[in-house]
């Protein structure tokens, strides 16, 4: 099979294709022909040598896949060859084709492009299991959502307008503030100093229920300004840094919580209770017109360096996608 692989830590042109051994799956595994792989920032850092895959886990880069079954273990009794899956992994998502657990695999809407199912498991997945699952958002409150033209960000919109709260989101650039207006969201602030004042303005002084933390430290003394009593702060991602002070008297006198969380060092059980949940309760409203996965640029696997620069340089509004072939580009 071709992959793209990372032929020493550094910028994205050490991105290579190659040829490397097809996996083959174990008896409970299923082999699929990945059509399209999602980009993250989990890859850029990947590729610097910053963020090295889980134990056991391919050392090609990519968290995501979306394509079609061609083989079955001898246990597998969910899917067959043909299916149409996709799916997060801890590594491997870069390449032709990838070897999972048949109870982490989702089935592919009818019809969805591969393109647009390639832009579905990491970060819709991640933003239900952060603001659902764990923070428990209700009906009625407020989400705050940094970053919120990142992919996860623009999961996070849809999920939260699906559920029935109110979302404000944030961002340094004009442009991604009204995309994400155009998805739904509520209010739309810049992320400059004043937004833990208009969050709690624009609450009525109560603040956020839920905080989806995508930036990190920079972030982190005005998210316990802007937080609600009783209110999650849940961080995803740091980019921003991840060291910051807290005030501990300002937390235990919201009774709020912070937390932390990640997706990819998870084991298989949980990423199975994962994706079973995720098809029961998410999967639907991509059909039923709930939820459209924001795709900013769709690139040929040949060209991962280019999808790489561009997610580095922030350019991007929601996800950024590669396929595999001509059959990408399409649903077949």
């Amino acid at each position: 099979m071709q992959a793209v692989v990372i032929s020493e830590f550094g910028g994205p042109d050490v991105l290579r294709l190659a040829s490397l051994p097809d996996p083959e799956p174990s008896p409970r595994e299923i082999l699929v022909r990945v059509r399209a792989s999602g980009v993250n920032r989990a890859d850029l850092l990947q590729r610097r040598g910053l963020y090295p895959p889980p134990p056991g886990e391919s050392e090609v880069p990519g968290l995501e896949f979306a394509g079609v079954v061609e083989e079955v273990g001898v246990g597998v009794t969910r899917w067959q060859p043909g299916d149409r899956v996709m799916g997060i992994v801890g590594g491997g998502g870069y390449a032709e084709r990838v070897a999972v657990d048949e109870r982490v695999a989702v089935a592919v809407p009818e019809g969805m492009p591969w393109s647009m199912a390639g832009a579905i498991p990491e970060v819709y997945m991640t933003a239900f299991d952060a603001v659902f699952r764990q923070a428990g958002l209700q009906r009625g409150e407020t989400l705050l959502i940094h970053a919120v033209g990142s992919g996860v960000g623009t999961a996070a919109v849809q999920l939260a307008r699906r559920a029935g709260a109110h979302t404000i989101g944030t961002s340094r650039t004009a442009f991604k503030l009204q995309r994400a207006a155009e998805i739904g969201l509520d209010v739309g602030l810049d992320g400059g100093d004043a937004w833990a004042r208009t969050v709690m303005n624009e609450t009525d002084g109560f603040g956020a229920d839920v905080i989806l933390d995508l930036v990190g430290a920079p972030y982190l003394a005005r998210n316990q300004a802007a937080i609600a009593m009783g209110g999650r702060h849940v961080v995803v991602g740091v980019p921003g840094g991840s060291r910051a002070e807290i005030d501990l008297r300002a937390l235990m006198a919201r009774r709020a919580r912070l937390f932390g969380t990640v997706l990819r060092v998870r084991g298989v059980e949980e990423k199975a209770e994962l994706a079973g949940e995720f098809s029961a309760e998410v999967v639907p409203g991509f059909p039923d017109g709930w939820l459209l996965p924001v795709i900013d640029r769709v690139f040929p696997v040949s060209r991962a360096a280019e999808a790489h620069r561009r997610m580095e340089a922030n350019e991007n509004f929601g996800k950024i996608v590669m396929v595999w072939g001509a059959e990408g580009w399409g649903g077949g």
